[in-house]
């Protein structure tokens, strides 16, 4: 049995591992709820939102800060939740994308799965971690991680994927192994709290010789093995939207699939640089509610509701 194949098997039961979590939050919810709440337009937002952010994900730009930035302008998700949110509705999305690139693009199996499971360590820690923090803690973090994000895309930008460098290899071995899996553990962490996995994982990628069309894979297949695995610690701590990740899941999907097959290429220069407007600014908005968190009750933070 071929690595790719041993590969699809997992993100295959990784998936209906996390649709049967899901099925199960949502019966316990509508037990605990007899009369549904939420809206359509809600709903449709979160679909909206979800299509738009995974449709650009699957070309390279990313979607959890430009999610989290949505989120915060509508407010539509109470602050706290938004990480679980996005590794919850994003996941099945990923998931997709992951089994596209893994069979487009070969990278050396040891150095795929060592890069993987370290990412998947990562981010069950983190999750348990961050489903737990108050609001004021997952503001402040959030908004490092937007503004970290934003350092990130300004560095592609300015030096292109490839960050000066002209790598070939499709595989690491040795001491730029070591420094992979280490790399890849924090950014498995960090992805608990919205910091993205694509653009850190590029520059590393590239920072080690590899060729960045590598990056696709690693990346996408990192997060579709960690995202499910944070999701079930999000959904046990209740940490997340349902109804704005189930929004996310359904736009997301066929977003994926449009830019995979349909779309397949755009000019994204200039997406990208509005990327980290919106970014930057969403950083300094998560951070002065942070510091203005004390005086401001719940109810007056938020405009449309994706309980």
């Amino acid at each position: 049995m071929s690595v790719r194949t041993v590969l699809f098997i997992g993100l295959a039961v990784v998936a209906l591992v996390l649709v049967g979590a899901l099925a199960v939050d949502i019966s316990r919810r509508l037990r605990a709820c007899a009369r549904p709440h939420g809206s359509p337009v809600a709903a449709t937002i979160a679909i909206a939102i979800g299509f738009v952010t995974n449709f650009f994900d699957t070309l390279g730009i990313g979607s959890f800060a430009t999610t989290t930035s949505l989120f915060k302008f509508l407010r539509f998700v109470p602050d706290e939740r938004i990480p679980g949110t996005l590794n919850v509705g994003h996941a099945l999305p990923t998931v997709v994308e992951a089994a596209i690139f893994i069979g487009i693009i070969a990278v050396e199996p040891r150095t795929l799965i060592s890069l993987i499971l370290a990412a998947v360590v990562g981010a069950w820690l983190g999750a348990g971690l961050v489903a737990r923090l108050p609001r004021r803690y997952v503001q402040i973090g959030m908004g490092a991680a937007l503004a970290a994000a934003g350092a990130l895309f300004i560095m592609s930008n300015l030096r292109g994927s490839q960050f000066g460098l002209s790598g070939t290899a499709l595989g690491l071995d040795g001491t730029r192994l070591a420094v992979g899996i280490a790399v890849s553990f924090c950014l498995g962490a960090l992805m608990t709290i919205g910091i993205g996995l694509y653009a850190p994982c590029m520059i590393m990628v590239s920072l080690l010789g590899m060729d960045p069309k590598a990056a696709f894979p690693i990346m996408m297949a990192s997060c579709a093995f960690l995202m499910p695995v944070a999701s079930m610690r999000f959904i046990r701590y209740q940490a997340f939207s349902i109804r704005a990740a189930l929004g996310l899941t359904l736009g997301g999907v066929p977003g994926v699939l449009i830019a995979a097959y349909i779309v397949k290429s755009l000019p994204l220069a200039e997406v990208r640089w509005l990327v980290v407007v919106v970014v930057l600014y969403a950083a300094f908005v998560m951070l002065r509610s942070a510091v203005r968190r004390a005086a401001r009750p719940d109810s007056e933070e938020r405009l449309v509701t994706a309980p």
